[in-house]
């Protein structure tokens, strides 16, 4: 008589906010799937469903109780964990149907939370994870976080109340986990956490083994590190930094760069220029220094790609505040921004603070600022064309009409899902994501280059 194998309980997932908030739905679903539970791409067939919210601002906590809504009204048995479980009671109030709420981090719960709400069956004969574990991105890129938590207390950000103080993983843990997800067949590692540039603050840089040999605790070091690593194949993977605060230890990662150890790019989260507002945002007010920094960085590494985010409408910001967070984008020619009107958060210091900037001129100035920028980068992309540029593949299109074949790709200065894109003609028929090839750049906007296969 055949054995029957049980059928599995199936879990949806439907995951909101930052990559930090990706990097946790990862890692629940790879232990659900070793305890033995099966993924439900809709709500029709999920026995349970999990909501990981965000709850940075309350746009974000708006969409994350929608979120929930929809999830309850589609399928009714709901969890919900991340950012916004810290607000359990304003989440049960809403929707007293859900099983359960936990907050960000509490993998324990939330896989505990699914036992209970969907109990798990027993079964020995299948391999139920592969390497690498489960991901929600693509197969060619993965994201990596560092550390939990920040020792900031900017006043816009309620960051350390969501989600704690400081607390870096193991460095040989790391390591571990980026080699395992470059030989699984990651091409791109995205190196994330709430401050990269503070890993192992807390920890005293501590050192551990790795390959034998001792290794601190520390953003340069890790990042030395990960540009080692190598793929089956011998291919070295793109290492990509986000979320790092310009400490002057970040200097020594330039070098790094012009090595082609590390992706030549920094994510650095700089909010704004005027000396006033940042002192407002208790941030650091050092953006002239910051300024001739950018000169050095370009000077060891001219292909270094910086992106950042700005905060316009902050309480306080006068038109002249403004002006010159203008007159320093213009000098220091970022090549990616993002920019956000000020939106008060819940149990953030800036909501005391005097003279809120009215929405319609909130408005105006964001519209100015993304018109400055859009302006720089049209700019810097225009003079990439001629270039010959390695690119990664994140997707290959069908054959046209006349059996010409197109793919979307990433330079170097193009973090996934946040900046611009290559898009390329006339590609090889057996070209895959994930691919890292050269490419001809022929033509660019104010955001994508275009291009053709080397």
């Amino acid at each position: 008589m055949a054995l029957k194998i049980p059928d599995a309980p199936k879990v949806g997932m439907v995951s909101l906010g930052c990559p930090k908030a990706l990097v946790d739905s990862e890692r629940i679903l790879t232990k659900l799937r070793s305890d033995g539970y099966a993924l439900s791409p809709d709500y029709a067939g999920a026995d349970v469903v999990l909501v990981n919210t965000c709850g940075f601002l309350d746009s974000a906590k708006e969409e994350s109780l929608e979120a929930i809504g929809e999830a309850i009204a589609e399928n009714g048995r709901v969890i919900v964990t991340g950012c916004m479980g810290k607000e359990a009671d304003v989440i049960r109030a809403r929707f007293p149907a859900v099983l359960a709420v936990t907050g960000p981090q509490q993998y324990e719960d939330v896989v505990n939370a699914v036992h209970n709400a969907a109990p798990p069956v027993p079964n020995a004969f299948v391999d139920l994870v592969p390497e690498g574990g489960l991901k929600l991105t693509p197969r060619h890129y993965s994201y990596v976080k560092i550390s939990e938590g920040c020792n900031h207390s900017c006043a816009f950000c309620i960051i350390p109340t969501l989600r704690g103080k400081l607390v870096s993983r193991r460095i040989d843990a790391v390591l571990r986990e980026a080699e395992k997800l470059v030989h699984a067949g990651t091409k791109e590692l995205l190196i994330i956490s709430q401050d990269t540039s503070a890993y192992g603050v807390d920890v005293r840089h501590e050192e551990r083994v790795w390959k034998g040999e001792a290794i601190r605790t520390h953003m340069t070091d890790l990042a030395r590190a990960l540009g080692q690593l190598c793929t089956p194949q011998g291919e070295t993977p793109w290492v990509r930094l986000h979320y790092v605060y310009p400490y002057p230890h970040v200097d020594a990662v330039i070098p790094l760069m012009a090595e082609g150890l590390l992706t030549p790019y920094l994510d650095i989260p700089f909010q704004h220029a005027a000396p006033n507002v940042l002192r407002a945002m208790k941030r650091p007010a050092n953006e002239a220094k910051v300024l001739e920094r950018l000169k050095q960085w370009r000077a060891i590494c001219p292909d270094i790609a910086v992106r950042s985010s700005f905060v316009v409408g902050f309480p306080g910001e006068t038109e002249a505040d403004f002006q010159y967070l203008l007159d320093w984008l213009e000098e220091a020619q970022l090549d990616r921004v993002g920019a956000f009107r000020f939106e008060p958060v819940e149990g953030a210091q800036a909501n005391a603070l005097p003279d809120p900037v009215p929405e319609a001129v909130k408005e105006e100035r964001y519209q100015r600022i993304m018109a400055k920028c859009a302006e720089i980068s049209a700019a810097k992309l225009a003079a990439k064309i001629g270039r010959t540029l390695p690119v990664i593949i994140d997707e290959v299109g069908e054959p046209d009409e006349e059996g010409s074949i197109g793919a979307t790709a990433r330079s170097q200065a193009d973090a996934p899902e946040i900046d611009g894109s290559v898009f390329l003609r006339d590609v090889d028929p057996a070209l895959v994501p994930g691919a890292i090839i050269d490419a001809v750049i022929e033509d660019a906007d104010e955001h994508d280059l275009f291009g053709v296969p080397a």
